[in-house]
Order: C-alpha cells, then sequence, then structure tokens
C-alpha cells in the first residue's frame, strides 16, 4: 500500500457477462465498510444478460476515513485516491469491452453514491446513467458544487430519505441541482422516514434503466 495513494494496490472485481461479448457496463461503487463483492451480489437484483459488472474494491472497505462533509483534506490522501481508483475500474470496463460512455451505469450506494458522483461530475460525459443510492457530492458544508462541462442527458437518479442519519437531505437537493446544471436528465425521489438504504422503488428504477441501454 502506498501512502500517497492507500487505494491503489486494491482489485476491481468483474462479474456478469464476459466483457468481449457485453453489451453494457455497470460499474458499481461500495459504502462504507462494505465490499466490492457485496455490490456485485447486489447487482442480481437488477442484472440482465449483456451486463458486465466492475466493481473496485476500497482499501479497508473504505473510501475515505471522515464524514462525505467533512473538510476535505480531513480525507485525504484516501478521497484522492479513491477518485484514482475509480478511474481505473472505468478505464478497464472501456478497454475490456470497447463500449462507449452511452453504454456505462453508475450505481453507488452511501460513500460509494457520494464517490460516484463526485467522480462523475468531474468527468462529465453522456453516460448511460447515474444511480446515487443515499449519497452526495463530497465537500464540506458551504461547498460552491459549480463543475464545467456538461452531461449531455444522462439520467441521474437520486434517492434519499428524509431522516437519512447520514446524508442530509439539503445536500442530496444541491447534488441534484449542480446536475441539473450540467444539463442531466434528473429524477430526485426523497422517501419519508425510511432511514439509510436501497429501497424497492430504486431497484426498479435500476431494473428498466440497465434493460433501457441495452439493445
Amino acid at each position: 500500500m502506498s501512502a500517497a495513494d492507500p487505494h491503489a494496490d486494491q482489485p476491481i472485481l468483474t462479474g456478469g457477462t464476459e466483457p468481449e461479448d457485453a453489451e453494457a457496463v455497470v460499474v458499481l461503487v461500495h459504502g462504507r465498510g462494505a465490499t466490492a463483492r457485496g455490490m456485485l451480489a447486489f447487482a442480481d437484483e437488477f442484472h440482465d444478460d449483456g451486463v458486465h459488472y466492475v466493481a473496485p474494491q476500497a482499501q479497508r472497505g473504505t473510501w475515505y476515513p471522515n464524514s462525505f462533509m467533512a473538510p476535505t483534506e480531513s480525507n485525504q490522501p484516501h478521497y484522492q485516491s479513491a477518485l484514482l481508483h475509480l478511474n481505473r475500474a472505468v478505464e478497464q470496463a472501456r478497454e475490456t469491452t470497447g463500449l462507449d460512455d452511452e453504454k456505462i451505469i453508475f450505481v453507488g450506494f452511501s460513500q460509494g453514491a457520494c464517490l460516484a458522483s463526485s467522480y462523475v461530475a468531474q468527468h462529465p460525459s453522456r453516460y448511460g446513467g447515474v444511480v446515487l443510492l443515499s449519497g452526495g457530492f463530497v465537500g464540506p458544508e458551504g461547498a460552491a458544487f459549480d463543475f464545467e462541462g456538461s452531461m449531455a442527458g444522462t439520467p441521474v437518479f437520486l434517492g434519499v430519505s428524509d431522516d437519512d442519519p447520514h446524508v442530509p437531505q439539503s445536500r442530496a437537493e444541491e447534488t441534484i441541482a449542480a446536475f441539473d446544471r450540467m444539463d442531466a436528465d434528473t429524477r430526485f425521489d426523497l422517501y419519508e422516514g425510511r432511514g439509510h438504504g436501497i429501497f424497492p422503488e430504486e431497484i426498479e428504477y435500476l431494473r428498466t434503466l440497465v434493460a433501457s441501454v441495452l439493445p
């Protein structure tokens, strides 16, 4: 493990259809204390034939040590390393499948949703979709989320409960508003009294989204 890049030697797991036969890619980003293998198991909930999965693993199961709304420097170098490791997973998916970004869907839960949202905003493109399950942009309260570039109509979904103990509704709203400004096709689902989790409506959305990028 490199002190400057703690996630550098962590694996990138794959599953689903073999990359050379894939017609779509889903990049799965796990939450704090979880695993890439667990995200591959979660993908069974919305799997469709022709989908290849790529799931990077965080060092010790955690992408960055503190809250996603802590001062940015308090999460370094882990946060920057996490962005680099996620980028390695995306590049691997592109190279092994030969598919365009319009066939790549990002799915992140909790800390993984925070990481995925920030990564995508920093690497805007017309993706197949971005699904953020109980998360939002990484950055301290009051941060300006003014990203350059366009999402060019990418479907961006964010779901969160109004009583989520980890993700304030205000940060979720800031995140979806920033994607609106980047020309994403956004959907914001706010649930009542459900806490922190993944909900049936979100799995149903995932099934529909995945089917929509397949031939």
